[in-house]
Protein backbone atom coordinates (compact mmCIF):
# COMPACT_ATOMS: atom_id res chain seq x y z
CA UNK A 1 0.00 0.00 0.00
CA UNK A 2 2.33 2.99 -1.20
CA UNK A 3 -0.82 5.29 -1.13
CA UNK A 4 -1.41 4.77 1.76
CA UNK A 5 2.03 4.58 3.33
CA UNK A 6 2.80 7.90 1.56
CA UNK A 7 0.25 9.57 4.17
CA UNK A 8 1.96 8.17 7.10
CA UNK A 9 5.32 9.48 5.58
CA UNK A 10 3.62 12.75 5.12
CA UNK A 11 2.03 13.23 9.00
CA UNK A 12 5.42 12.59 10.10
CA UNK A 13 7.04 15.35 8.27
CA UNK A 14 4.12 17.37 9.74
CA UNK A 15 4.53 16.41 13.38
CA UNK A 16 8.19 17.37 13.05
CA UNK A 17 7.74 20.07 11.07
CA UNK A 18 4.25 22.18 11.13
CA UNK A 19 3.07 21.00 14.04
CA UNK A 20 5.95 21.55 15.99
CA UNK A 21 6.67 25.27 14.50
CA UNK A 22 2.98 26.38 15.17
CA UNK A 23 2.25 24.36 18.66
CA UNK A 24 0.83 26.98 20.19
CA UNK A 25 -2.05 27.28 17.48
CA UNK A 26 -2.37 23.93 17.48
CA UNK A 27 -2.69 24.37 21.90
CA UNK A 28 -5.27 27.35 21.38
CA UNK A 29 -7.02 24.76 18.83
CA UNK A 30 -7.17 22.10 21.02
CA UNK A 31 -9.64 24.14 23.10
CA UNK A 32 -12.24 24.93 20.52
CA UNK A 33 -12.72 26.82 17.05
CA UNK A 34 -13.88 30.11 15.91
CA UNK A 35 -13.05 30.21 12.28
CA UNK A 36 -15.01 33.61 10.61
CA UNK A 37 -15.00 32.36 7.00
CA UNK A 38 -17.21 29.03 5.78
CA UNK A 39 -15.49 27.28 2.35
CA UNK A 40 -17.95 25.31 0.45
CA UNK A 41 -15.46 23.60 -2.49
CA UNK A 42 -15.20 21.07 -4.37
CA UNK A 43 -13.57 17.61 -3.56
CA UNK A 44 -11.34 17.73 -6.29
CA UNK A 45 -7.90 16.42 -5.25
CA UNK A 46 -6.40 19.70 -7.34
CA UNK A 47 -7.74 22.17 -5.45
CA UNK A 48 -7.27 22.39 -1.57
CA UNK A 49 -8.92 25.62 -0.90
CA UNK A 50 -6.65 25.75 2.48
CA UNK A 51 -3.67 26.39 0.00
CA UNK A 52 -5.11 28.12 -2.62
CA UNK A 53 -6.29 31.16 0.26
CA UNK A 54 -3.10 29.84 2.06
CA UNK A 55 -4.60 29.65 5.83
CA UNK A 56 -4.09 28.69 8.92
CA UNK A 57 -4.94 25.59 11.01
CA UNK A 58 -8.48 27.07 12.48
CA UNK A 59 -8.82 29.94 10.17
CA UNK A 60 -12.11 27.97 7.68
CA UNK A 61 -14.54 25.79 8.13
CA UNK A 62 -14.48 23.71 5.26
CA UNK A 63 -16.96 20.94 3.40
CA UNK A 64 -16.45 19.20 0.14
CA UNK A 65 -18.10 17.42 -2.15
CA UNK A 66 -18.86 16.89 -5.88
CA UNK A 67 -18.76 20.63 -7.74
CA UNK A 68 -19.43 22.46 -4.65
CA UNK A 69 -23.19 22.27 -4.94
CA UNK A 70 -25.63 23.60 -2.25
CA UNK A 71 -28.87 21.70 -2.24
CA UNK A 72 -31.64 24.22 -1.72
CA UNK A 73 -33.38 23.56 1.66
CA UNK A 74 -37.27 22.15 -0.21
CA UNK A 75 -35.04 19.67 -1.96
CA UNK A 76 -33.23 17.47 1.17
CA UNK A 77 -35.19 14.79 2.54
CA UNK A 78 -33.46 13.47 5.58
CA UNK A 79 -29.92 14.03 6.27
CA UNK A 80 -27.94 16.23 4.49
CA UNK A 81 -24.19 17.02 4.90
CA UNK A 82 -24.22 20.51 3.40
CA UNK A 83 -26.67 21.89 5.24
CA UNK A 84 -25.96 20.35 8.44
CA UNK A 85 -22.26 21.99 8.06
CA UNK A 86 -24.11 24.99 6.86
CA UNK A 87 -26.19 25.07 9.66
CA UNK A 88 -23.39 24.83 12.51
CA UNK A 89 -21.64 27.03 10.31
CA UNK A 90 -23.96 30.46 10.57
CA UNK A 91 -25.62 29.29 13.42
CA UNK A 92 -23.42 27.81 16.27
CA UNK A 93 -19.72 29.37 14.94
CA UNK A 94 -21.40 32.68 13.80
CA UNK A 95 -18.93 32.85 10.70
CA UNK A 96 -18.47 36.36 9.16
CA UNK A 97 -18.93 34.69 5.13
CA UNK A 98 -19.78 31.69 3.35
CA UNK A 99 -17.88 31.52 0.57
CA UNK A 100 -18.91 28.84 -2.57
CA UNK A 101 -15.61 28.06 -4.18
CA UNK A 102 -16.10 26.48 -7.52
CA UNK A 103 -12.79 25.31 -9.91
CA UNK A 104 -11.99 25.38 -13.60
CA UNK A 105 -12.10 21.92 -15.39
CA UNK A 106 -14.24 20.40 -12.72
CA UNK A 107 -15.42 16.78 -13.47
CA UNK A 108 -18.58 17.23 -11.67
CA UNK A 109 -19.61 19.94 -13.85
CA UNK A 110 -18.30 17.60 -16.82
CA UNK A 111 -20.56 15.03 -15.40
CA UNK A 112 -23.59 16.96 -15.30
CA UNK A 113 -23.00 18.13 -19.07
CA UNK A 114 -22.65 14.26 -20.05
CA UNK A 115 -24.28 12.27 -17.40
CA UNK A 116 -22.72 8.89 -17.48
CA UNK A 117 -25.87 6.19 -16.87
CA UNK A 118 -23.35 3.80 -14.37
CA UNK A 119 -22.74 6.71 -12.34
CA UNK A 120 -25.36 6.25 -9.99
CA UNK A 121 -24.54 8.22 -7.03
CA UNK A 122 -22.89 11.03 -9.04
CA UNK A 123 -25.57 11.53 -11.93
CA UNK A 124 -27.89 12.05 -8.85
CA UNK A 125 -26.18 14.46 -6.64
CA UNK A 126 -25.06 16.84 -9.98
CA UNK A 127 -28.60 17.09 -11.11
CA UNK A 128 -29.10 19.80 -8.50
CA UNK A 129 -27.48 22.28 -11.22
CA UNK A 130 -30.02 20.92 -13.47
CA UNK A 131 -31.78 24.87 -13.72
CA UNK A 132 -28.57 26.29 -14.27
CA UNK A 133 -27.48 23.70 -16.85
CA UNK A 134 -30.60 24.60 -18.89
CA UNK A 135 -30.41 27.84 -19.33
CA UNK A 136 -26.69 27.28 -20.56
CA UNK A 137 -27.60 24.52 -23.25
CA UNK A 138 -30.47 27.21 -24.02
CA UNK A 139 -27.80 29.85 -24.19
CA UNK A 140 -24.94 27.54 -26.56
CA UNK A 141 -28.30 26.85 -28.96
CA UNK A 142 -27.80 30.43 -29.70
CA UNK A 143 -24.14 30.65 -29.63
CA UNK A 144 -22.68 27.61 -30.31
CA UNK A 145 -19.28 29.21 -29.70
CA UNK A 146 -19.79 28.96 -25.79
CA UNK A 147 -17.88 27.38 -23.33
CA UNK A 148 -20.44 25.10 -21.66
CA UNK A 149 -18.07 23.93 -19.09
CA UNK A 150 -16.66 26.87 -18.01
CA UNK A 151 -19.88 28.79 -18.48
CA UNK A 152 -22.26 25.85 -16.03
CA UNK A 153 -19.06 26.33 -13.58
CA UNK A 154 -19.58 29.60 -12.86
CA UNK A 155 -23.51 29.59 -13.37
CA UNK A 156 -23.44 26.48 -10.45
CA UNK A 157 -21.45 28.93 -8.06
CA UNK A 158 -24.68 31.47 -8.52
CA UNK A 159 -27.39 29.20 -8.22
CA UNK A 160 -25.26 27.41 -5.05
CA UNK A 161 -25.66 31.21 -3.54
CA UNK A 162 -29.38 31.23 -4.74
CA UNK A 163 -29.73 27.53 -2.75
CA UNK A 164 -27.83 28.91 0.33
CA UNK A 165 -30.59 31.96 0.89
CA UNK A 166 -33.42 29.24 0.74
CA UNK A 167 -32.28 28.05 4.58
CA UNK A 168 -33.64 30.52 6.70
CA UNK A 169 -31.09 31.13 9.44
CA UNK A 170 -29.19 32.33 6.05
CA UNK A 171 -31.30 34.55 4.75
CA UNK A 172 -31.87 36.08 8.03
CA UNK A 173 -28.18 36.18 9.01
CA UNK A 174 -27.78 38.34 5.95
CA UNK A 175 -30.72 40.53 6.37
CA UNK A 176 -29.14 41.21 9.80
CA UNK A 177 -26.07 42.09 8.18
CA UNK A 178 -24.31 39.59 10.24
CA UNK A 179 -23.26 36.95 7.06
CA UNK A 180 -22.03 38.11 3.58
CA UNK A 181 -22.50 35.89 0.70
CA UNK A 182 -19.63 35.61 -1.91
CA UNK A 183 -18.48 33.25 -4.72
CA UNK A 184 -15.21 32.47 -6.46
CA UNK A 185 -13.73 30.25 -9.01
CA UNK A 186 -10.13 29.05 -9.13
CA UNK A 187 -8.36 28.20 -12.52
CA UNK A 188 -5.60 25.25 -12.10
CA UNK A 189 -3.98 26.19 -14.83
CA UNK A 190 -2.93 29.30 -15.19
CA UNK A 191 -3.51 30.12 -11.06
CA UNK A 192 -6.27 32.81 -11.51
CA UNK A 193 -8.86 33.88 -8.79
CA UNK A 194 -12.14 35.12 -9.86
CA UNK A 195 -14.58 36.59 -7.59
CA UNK A 196 -18.26 37.26 -7.94
CA UNK A 197 -18.74 40.88 -8.29
CA UNK A 198 -22.79 41.22 -6.74
CA UNK A 199 -23.23 44.74 -8.57
CA UNK A 200 -22.30 42.89 -12.02
CA UNK A 201 -22.77 39.53 -11.42
CA UNK A 202 -19.60 38.93 -13.20
CA UNK A 203 -16.35 36.83 -12.21
CA UNK A 204 -13.50 39.64 -11.61
CA UNK A 205 -10.18 38.60 -11.84
CA UNK A 206 -8.12 39.13 -8.34
CA UNK A 207 -4.95 41.10 -9.36
CA UNK A 208 -1.78 39.07 -8.31
CA UNK A 209 1.49 41.19 -8.66
CA UNK A 210 3.97 38.42 -9.50
CA UNK A 211 7.39 38.10 -9.48
CA UNK A 212 10.00 38.85 -12.12
CA UNK A 213 10.72 35.37 -13.65
CA UNK A 214 14.49 34.51 -14.07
Amino acid sequence: MPEFQALIEGFRRFRTGPYREQRLRYDELAQGQAPRVMVIACSDSRVDPTRVFDTAPGQMFVVRNIANLVPPMEAIQGQSSVAAALEYAVEVLRVDYVVVFGHARCGGIAAALAPLPENRFIGAWVEQIAPARAKVLAAAAIAPDIDCQAALEQAGIRLSLENLRSYPFVAQAEAEGRLKLAGALFDIADGDLRILDARTDRFERVAVTLPASD
